[in-house]
C-alpha cells in the first residue's frame, strides 16, 4: 500500500519517522540529563547541612565539658569556698557563651532546613526533612529546659541542679548526633534507589539505540526502494534511449511520480519511434515518387522526341495498306484463295498501325507542359458516364459495376483527365475479374479531400507488382494486353491535380483496390453536404 502512494507522502511519512526518532533521543538524553542534574542539585542542596550539624554537634559537646568540668569540681573542690565560687562563675559565663554557641549554630541549620525545597527535588528520595524538622523540636524542647534550670544563679552549687542540666545536655548530645543521622539514612537509600534507576536508564537507553538504528536501516531502505533505486533505473533507461535504443522501455511499479516520469518517457519514445517510422515511410514514398517522376520525364521527353516522327511514318502506313486493299480486291475475285489471305495481312498492318498510333498518343501526353482548363465538376456524375460507357462495351459483358455514394461531391478538376483516370481504373479492374465479378466505385468525403476508392474482386496483387504498378511500361494483365502507360499516366494526372493515387492488395486472389483522392472545390466541406439516392448496381454489357 505505502508504494503505491505519491513521492510528497512517502517523503512525509519518512520525515515523520526520523522526527520522532529525533524527538524520542532528544526527549530520553534529556529526561536522563535532568535526572543527573537534580539528583547532584538535591546532593549539593542536602550535603550542605552536614557542616552544619556537625558545628552544632561540635558546640553541644563543648558544652558537654563545661558541664563535665563544673561537676568535677563540685565534687573534688580542690580550693577554698571563695576560689571555687570564682571558678563556678567563670564556669557558669562560659557555659552561657557555649549555650549561646549552641543557639548560633542550631539556628542556622534551621536557617538552612527552612530555605525550602527546590522544586525539582520535591519528589526525588532525598527532598524529605521532616525527620530533622521533629528532631529540631526536642533540641528545641531541650535547650528550653536547659534555659529553665540555668535561671538558678545557685544550680552550679547544687550537684542535683548539675545532673539535671548535664541530662538535658547528654539529651541534647543525642539529639545532635541524631541530625545527621537522618540524612545519612536518606543517602543509604538513595544509592539503591540510584542503582534502580541507573539500570532503567540504561535499558531504555539500550531500547531506544535499537529501535533507532531499526528506525534509521528502515529509513534507508525506504529511501533506496522509493527514491534512489527507481532514480537509477530513469537513469539507466535514459542512457539507454539515449545511446539509440529506441525499443526499451523503462519497467517502474512504484506507483508514484517516478513511474509517471516513466511512463511519459516511454509515451515520448513511442512518439518518436511512430514518427522516425512515418518519417522513414514517407522519405522511401518520396523517393519513389521521385523516381516515378525521373521515369515519367524521362518518356515525356522521348515521346516528345520521336512521337511526331513516328506518326508520320505510321499514317503512311495505314494509307497505303488501305489503298493495296482496294486495289487488290479490284485486281481479285472475291472467291479467288489469295483475296482473302492478302486482305487478311493488309487489315492486320492496318490494325497495328493504329495501335502503335494511339500509343505514340499515350507518349505525348507525357509531353504536355501547361496546366489544362479546370472546372468545378460533380465526381458522382462523371464516375457515371464512363460507368455507362464501359457497359456497353462487350468485352465486359457478364462482369458488374457497382457505384456506390450518396453525396454530392465537387472537385475543381479537368473533367477530360479524369474521366481518363477513371475508365482507366475500371477498365484495369473489369479485366482482372473473373466472369460474374464486380467492380466497386465509392466516392466519400474526408474532411476537405474527396476519395474515390475503386475495388475489385479480381486476381489481386503481389508485393512486387504493388512495388511497381505506377510506373511506365510495367504490366501485369491477364489477357497481355496493354503498354504499361495507363496507371502511369493516370497517376501523374492525379499527382497534377494535388491528390494521391494509393495501390492495396492482401495478395494474389485477393482483389485490389485504388484510392484516388482529390481536394475539395471551395465552399464545399464535410459538414452539410446535399445528398441524393445511391444509384443500384448495374452489369457491364455489350452494345
Amino acid at each position: 500500500m505505502l508504494s503505491k502512494w505519491p513521492i510528497r507522502y512517502k517523503l512525509a511519512f519518512c520525515v515523520t519517522l526520523l522526527v520522532i526518532l529525533v524527538l524520542t533521543l532528544s526527549v530520553s538524553s534529556i529526561a536522563g540529563l535532568s535526572a543527573y542534574r537534580r539528583l547532584v542539585k538535591g546532593l549539593s542542596s542536602r550535603s550542605a547541612e552536614l557542616p552544619l550539624a556537625a558545628e552544632f554537634a561540635q558546640h553541644v559537646s563543648d558544652l558537654r565539658v563545661t558541664i563535665r568540668g563544673v561537676r568535677t569540681r563540685l565534687q573534688f573542690p580542690a580550693v577554698d569556698e571563695g576560689e571555687l565560687s570564682l571558678a563556678n562563675q567563670l564556669a557558669r559565663e562560659e557555659f552561657l557563651h557555649k549555650l549561646e554557641d549552641v543557639d548560633d549554630s542550631l539556628g542556622r541549620y534551621r536557617h538552612q532546613l527552612d530555605g525550602g525545597v527546590d522544586p525539582e527535588l520535591a519528589n526525588t528520595r532525598i527532598a524529605g526533612n521532616e525527620a530533622e524538622r521533629a528532631t529540631l523540636v526536642k533540641i528545641e524542647q531541650a535547650l528550653e529546659r536547659i534555659r529553665e534550670a540555668n535561671l538558678q544563679q545557685a544550680w552550679m552549687f547544687d550537684e542535683e541542679g548539675i545532673e539535671n542540666i548535664n541530662a538535658e545536655v547528654e539529651t541534647l548530645n543525642v539529639l545532635a548526633t541524631e541530625l545527621p543521622s537522618h540524612l545519612q539514612d536518606r543517602m543509604s537509600k538513595l544509592a539503591s534507589s540510584v542503582r534502580v534507576q541507573y539500570h532503567t536508564a540504561v535499558t531504555v537507553a539500550s531500547i531506544s539505540a535499537a529501535a533507532s538504528t531499526v528506525t534509521l536501516l528502515v529509513l534507508f531502505w525506504l529511501f533506496y526502494l522509493w527514491i534512489f533505486r527507481p532514480l537509477r533505473i530513469l537513469i539507466r533507461g535514459s542512457r539507454m534511449v539515449a545511446a539509440g535504443r529506441f525499443r526499451h522501455r523503462i519497467k517502474l511499479d512504484s506507483h508514484d511520480e517516478m513511474a509517471e516520469l516513466a511512463a511519459a518517457m516511454n509515451a515520448m519514445t513511442d512518439r518518436f519511434c511512430k514518427i522516425r517510422d512515418d518519417l522513414d515511410s514517407q522519405v522511401r514514398e518520396r523517393t519513389k515518387q521521385v523516381v516515378r517522376s525521373e521515369q515519367l520525364a524521362s518518356v515525356g521527353y522521348l515521346a516528345a522526341g520521336v512521337a511526331h516522327e513516328i506518326n508520320n511514318p505510321l499514317a503512311s502506313i495505314a494509307i497505303c495498306a488501305e489503298s493495296l486493299q482496294i486495289r487488290v480486291g479490284e485486281m481479285l475475285t472475291a472467291d479467288n484463295e489469295q483475296h482473302q489471305v492478302i486482305a487478311n495481312y493488309l487489315k492486320m498492318i492496318q490494325s497495328e498501325a493504329f495501335r502503335c498510333k494511339e500509343i505514340t498518343e499515350q507518349l505525348l501526353d507525357f509531353a504536355r507542359t501547361g496546366e489544362a482548363r479546370r472546372d468545378r465538376t460533380e465526381l458522382r456524375e462523371l464516375v457515371q458516364g464512363v460507368i455507362e460507357m464501359v457497359g456497353h462495351m462487350g468485352r465486359y459483358q457478364g462482369k458488374n459495376l457497382e457505384l456506390v455514394t450518396d453525396e454530392l461531391v465537387c472537385c475543381q478538376i479537368n473533367p477530360r483527365e479524369i474521366k481518363q483516370v477513371v475508365l482507366n481504373l475500371i477498365t484495369n479492374g473489369l479485366d482482372s475479374l473473373d466472369p460474374n465479378g464486380t467492380v466497386s466505385i465509392e466516392i466519400v468525403k474526408r474532411e476537405n479531400r474527396a476519395e474515390m476508392i475503386f475495388t475489385d474482386n479480381g486476381c489481386g496483387m503481389s508485393a512486387e507488382i504493388r512495388e511497381h504498378v505506377f510506373e511506365p511500361f510495367f504490366t501485369r494483365r491477364r489477357n497481355g494486353d496493354g503498354t504499361g502507360l495507363g496507371l502511369a499516366i493516370s497517376h501523374n494526372i492525379i499527382a497534377d491535380h494535388q491528390g494521391t493515387m494509393v495501390a492495396y492488395s492482401e495478395g494474389v486472389g485477393k482483389g485490389s483496390q485504388f484510392k484516388v483522392t482529390l481536394p475539395l472545390a471551395r465552399g464545399q466541406s464535410s459538414i452539410g453536404s446535399s445528398r441524393k439516392p445511391t444509384p443500384a448496381s448495374r452489369p457491364a454489357h455489350a452494345a
